[in-house]
């Protein structure tokens, strides 16, 4: 570039045309004092946005980590600009949580910046991706193997996140710094081909270079064009959930609606091959409940098969009868509640159940009651969740049936048997398969005199 000014016209046009920023506005901008950050610092202060600088030290690199806090703190006094520094135990945080460095620095400072963000009403957080780093990150997953999204390279704005360096590569930033006599300090790590980023960074691109100089320009280009279409058939393929009747979602997002009980889907097999891309559409879907690609292909091959369960961190997957069937991850079996005395009992914020005695015989056919002969029925009562092995005699029968056979004959998936709740006596035997069919052991007949009433008052499980 041939001054800094035409460097900082790129930079105000590629966010006036992006939409990312707005005068009006508090940002935050991530400090680090390298380079990158430091260039964005400078050229949004010059283009008079509102900003306030954060730097993390997250005590890794030992007296370095300390010269850059130093730095950043003399730059934003003698800029005039707020800063805001906060201290990581990045190790022990990795440690505790189980995750890599790099993810809980990751980790670390996007949580902090929102918090902040939050409490000082900013509208964004500014972090200093560039050209650059977006073309490394297409060849990066590249390499670990992608779906489309994954060759978009960084977007400018994700959520509150904003890039507005995304129209500058490395080179045109140190040209920037150098014609504003700006120094910055060197992250010593980043010169060391030891990670994946740095290999690409430092072997893979200078090699690509040496065939076409362009490929940085052609493959941020390539990049911007799959973007187009992703969010192209981002759109249809919404359109397409939204309009066909054979797909309900739960998404994790709405999971703060009170309406909302959980999180989870259902989805005919048959609306996923009406689709004019029927594998696309199904990663799209179960991606939303962190299921991954290779899941998808497997699932996909599976759609003519019932009773195999996949699972993601969060939830598992259940093909069934023509449905795909998703629901939260769920340690079935494990709550029970024990019932001393009648009354009326909340069961894991699931089922409320009201335990009464009637002193003359009630029959009740209402949905969601069992009437019972109390005298054939020893307290305490436990209420659960089925488990394997269970038997009971149902209501109007003679012989013991399995209460997984008998939910099967129900036509109930998996899931719902996992779900289904028993209310068993002191002895252990089942005298109510909760909101389905009483024990025949237990039922009312001519030698009953006193009544045990079971009633549900408000349920979304086990029914």
């Amino acid at each position: 570039m041939q001054n800094f000014k035409a460097f900082e016209n790129r930079v105000e046009h590629f966010i006036e045309v992006r939409h990312l920023m707005d005068r009006k506005d508090r940002y935050l901008v991530a400090l680090s004092g390298g380079p990158d950050s430091v260039s964005l610092l400078r050229v949004l202060q010059n283009l008079n946005y509102q900003i306030e600088a954060v730097h993390c030290n997250f005590h890794l690199r030992g007296e370095e980590s300390d010269r850059d806090e130093k730095f950043c703190s003399d730059l934003c006094d003698r800029l005039g600009i707020p800063l805001h520094l906060v201290h990581f135990d990045t190790r022990s945080y990795a440690e505790l949580h189980q995750v890599s460095i790099e993810m809980a620095a990751r980790d670390l400072r996007y949580r902090y910046f929102e918090k902040l963000r939050q409490s000082l009403g900013a509208e964004g957080i500014c972090v200093a991706h560039h050209e650059d780093d977006s073309v490394e990150t297409v060849f990066m997953n590249l390499v670990r193997g992608t779906g489309i999204k994954g060759l978009e390279g960084i977007l400018p704005l994700q959520g509150r996140i904003i890039r507005p360096l995304l129209c500058v590569s490395r080179s045109d930033i140190e040209d920037y710094l150098h014609q504003l006599n700006q120094n910055d300090v060197i992250d010593s790590t980043n010169l060391i081909d030891d990670v994946t980023r740095n290999k690409i960074r430092l072997d893979v691109i200078p090699l690509l270079e040496k065939i076409n100089p362009a490929v940085k320009t052609n493959v941020t280009k390539t990049a911007r064009y799959v973007g187009m279409a992703v969010h192209a058939l981002e759109h249809y393929i919404n359109n397409y959930i939204s309009m066909k009747s054979g797909i309900t979602l739960y998404l994790p997002q709405e999971a703060g609606d009170s309406t909302v009980k959980e999180t989870g889907a259902s989805v005919t097999v048959q609306s996923i091959r009406a689709f004019p891309s029927p594998e696309l559409l199904l990663f799209t879907i179960i991606n939303l409940y962190g299921f991954s690609g290779s899941q998808a292909e497997e699932i996909y091959e599976s759609l003519d098969k019932s009773g195999k369960v996949w699972q993601s961190k969060t939830h598992e997957l259940l093909i069934d009868r023509g449905k795909i069937l998703i629901q939260p991850v769920c340690e079935h079996g494990v709550k029970k509640m024990q019932i001393p005395e009648t009354g009326t009992y909340v069961f894991a914020d699931d089922l409320k159940l009201q335990v009464k005695y009637a002193q003359t015989v009630v029959i009740s056919k209402e949905e969601g009651t069992a009437t019972l002969d109390a005298g054939k029925v020893k307290f305490p009562l436990t209420l659960r969740y089925c488990q394997e092995g269970d038997r009971f005699v149902p209501f109007g029968m003679h012989g013991t049936k399995l209460v997984s056979d008998f939910l099967t004959d129900l036509k109930c998936n998996l899931f719902q048997k996992r779900r289904q709740l028993v209310l068993a006596d002191t002895t252990g035997n089942v005298v109510w398969l909760v909101g389905k069919r009483t024990d025949n052991r237990f039922c009312i007949d001519a030698h009953t005199d006193k009544t045990l009433i079971l009633k549900i008052l408000d349920s979304s499980a086990g029914i």
